[in-house]
């Protein structure tokens, strides 16, 4: 039996129905991806199955006992709390009945015991507090601070909004429900937390449904998509990946009904308009047709338009964008590092991702590099003719009491990209805004609706070189897409910050990562650039702290021994470290230069190769249609596993040297 049951769901704020008959039903310990465009209705819907509202119309059907708890995109706390207790607060139950029962102990006596009823009321909270494990609350408040990495005593408001989301995610955890809901939970997280996030979840025994945009979060986390589409919900098994080629073979079925549909309705409309001789031989039982087709295509809702996005490079900037030289910058003789000796050239058209935990110091890097600060060590050379627009993830620069026609063009009805004048309506409506809404306040949009003001805001203006801090928060899947398809061919330079990994490696040709973590021999400041995206550093992230790891494990095991240990250590790569860094510096011979200057392209060749294959082999199907050419694609993927080995093992041997 379903856990929860949702069918014939209503519910409509305006004109235009959120919910339109829907139907959902969540089974024990599945994980649901909730997804569909910005305004569709995603979090009213889960709000109803958390029972904090209720629809129009339909039936709600809810197992006995059930424990529900909803977790939203910007939890709020009492004021004043620590974390302690914020998360304290997600054993309200526990805690009412604790004080019950401790109440009657203390304000007992041996007339109170002996009226009736007593021991049977004592014996009825004992039996509700063992079922919910309420005697040792306190403990398992301690756990789940730990596991988020959370401090106690710390005041809630003194925290930034990723760490806030911690808080709201412990207090769900420790009450342990049966179906936890999740409003968009990566947002505001940094990658090392989303990881984090990723491998609690599907850890997690109970049910779940979440809202996320996050792709490649889903794609880790969610054993069913469900997707609300103008006011109906589908249901796709698997990851996102599979249901991106069952919808779209869904849209163009649909796609061709209608236009078979709308064909049909307009040679009966012909028909019934033809003259005098046709009137007097036409039909009731075609004319009852017609008014049935005219019926369904007015019922008919077609799906919400896509996003025109248009962006103005403005004038070329000069060819450097920035050098930086051996830059350092702290706040204070006596604060820590925020960047130490990092040098990098930043060259017109290049798009960076900037990647660290919230705090490492992403905006203070990115100021030093636009000109908005100056280095306390170091020297940075900036280019010419840079014109910056930035994108704030706090979206600080939305006046809420403006109108979004005066957002994007104050005192002018008209503006020009391009070259191009274009009015405001019509701009407006390129990011599926209304006419009838340009007038209103921008505080009447919901989240990603004010995302996508600020992008339109952002777009109108003339700009070379754009700043785009956290861009995909609260924006649907398809924006998601045309934006990047969009910075893609954009002619300027792009600073991009976000722990959208998809997002981030579609987009960026280079990535500079805070590396300061001690645990991992980093010093406070450090910071690296490396060529590709988020999927590559992390390879060459995990690629050196199996180095490290293997090197420390051998110098340990016997401190006067370890290069030896190094050479005679578990596989080739502890032997290979080892007689890296035995061996002296010497000067590559120019065909030791021409191998190591080839070795990215075979490496780069080799895993496009490897990813081809796991496509191919993802889904089990050649294994059921083409048994032979399946079985070659698993031996050719052992294959590069060892040829890739070979390869990285060679790049680090030349490259040391």
């Amino acid at each position: 039996m379903a856990l929860l049951n949702l069918s014939r769901l209503h519910l409509a704020f305006g004109h235009v129905p959120l919910l339109d008959g829907a139907a959902f039903a969540l089974e024990a310990s599945e994980r649901a991806a909730l997804i569909g465009r910005n305004g569709a209705g995603k979090s009213s819907l889960l709000k109803i199955m958390a029972g904090l509202e209720q629809p129009d119309d339909g039936d709600i059907q809810v197992q006995q006992g059930l424990r529900r708890v909803y977790v939203a995109q910007e939890p709020s706390f009492p004021e004043g709390c620590t974390v302690f207790e914020a998360v304290s607060l997600g054993l309200g139950d526990v805690l009412k009945l604790r004080q019950r029962y401790d109440a009657l102990l203390q304000g007992s006596d041996a007339a109170a015991q002996a009226t009736p009823g007593f021991n049977s009321e004592l014996d009825r909270l004992h039996g509700q507090i063992d079922a919910l494990d309420g005697w040792a609350w306190e403990a398992r408040v301690q756990e789940a601070l730990q596991r988020l990495h959370l401090s106690p005593e710390v005041p809630v408001a003194k925290l930034s909004g990723g760490t806030r989301k911690r808080v709201a995610l412990a207090q769900a955890l420790v009450s342990k429900p049966d179906v936890l809901l999740l409003d968009e939970p990566t947002n505001h997280l940094d990658l090392d937390a989303i990881e984090w996030l990723q491998d609690l979840l599907k850890d997690w025994r109970g049910a779940l449904v979440f809202i996320s945009h996050d792709r490649a979060f889903i794609d880790a986390v969610a054993t069913r998509i469900v997707e609300l589409d103008r006011g109906v919900l589908r249901s796709y098994p698997g990851a996102y990946s599979a249901f991106e080629q069952a919808r779209e073979r869904e849209l163009e079925a649909q796609a061709l009904a209608n236009a078979r549909a709308d064909k049909l309705l307009a040679q009966e409309e012909v028909w019934v308009r033809k003259g005098v001789e046709a009137r007097r031989t036409r039909s009731v039982s075609r004319i009852a047709r017609l008014q049935a087709l005219r019926q369904q295509r007015a019922q008919r809702r077609d799906q919400l338009g896509q996003v025109r996005l248009e962006l103005d490079s403005g004038a070329p900037s000069g060819k450097i964008v920035a050098e930086l030289q051996e830059v350092s910058l702290r706040h204070g003789a006596d604060q820590a590092w925020l960047v130490r000796r990092f040098s990098s050239t930043i060259l017109r058209g290049d798009k960076v991702g900037l990647i660290g935990p919230n705090g490492a110091g992403k905006t203070s890097l990115l100021r030093l590099i636009l000109g908005q600060a100056e280095p306390t060590e170091g020297r940075v050379r900036r280019g010419t003719q840079l014109q910056v627009a930035y994108f704030d993830q706090m979206r600080a620069g939305l006046d809420l009491d403006a109108t979004l026609a005066d957002t994007i063009s104050p005192g002018s009805e008209w503006i020009e990209i391009n070259g191009t004048r274009k009015h405001v309506m019509g701009y407006l409506g390129d990011f599926l805004f209304a006419p009838e809404r340009a007038n209103s306040p921008v505080r009447t949009l919901a989240g990603g609706e004010r995302n996508r003001l600020l992008l339109a805001r952002l777009f109108a203006l003339p700009a070379n070189v754009l700043v785009l801090d956290e861009p995909t928060n609260d924006l649907d899947i398809d924006t998601l897409e045309l934006l990047e398809e969009l910075l893609q061919q954009y002619r300027g330079t792009v600073f991009l910050v976000s722990h959208d990994r998809r997002f981030v490696d579609a987009v960026v040709t280079s990535t500079i990562a805070w590396e300061g973590d001690p645990a991992m021999g980093g010093h406070a400041g450090l910071w690296r650039e490396y060529e590709g995206g988020i999927e590559d550093w992390i390879v060459q992230r995990n690629r050196a702290r199996t180095l490290q790891a293997q090197q420390a494990t051998a110098q340990t095991a016997s401190p006067t021994l370890g290069a030896q240990a190094s050479v005679t250590g578990s596989g080739p790569t502890a032997a290979t470290t080892a007689a890296t860094a035995s061996a002296p510096k010497r000067k590559l011979s120019y065909k030791e230069q021409r191998e190591l200057d080839a070795l990215p392209g075979l490496i780069d060749q080799l895993e496009t190769e490897q990813r081809e294959i796991n496509a191919a082999l993802a889904d089990g199907a050649l294994f059921a249609t083409d048994l032979p050419r399946a079985t070659a694609l698993s031996q050719r993927s052992t294959a590069i596993e060892d040829e890739l080995m070979t390869a990285l093992e060679r790049w680090e041997v030349l490259g040391s040297r």
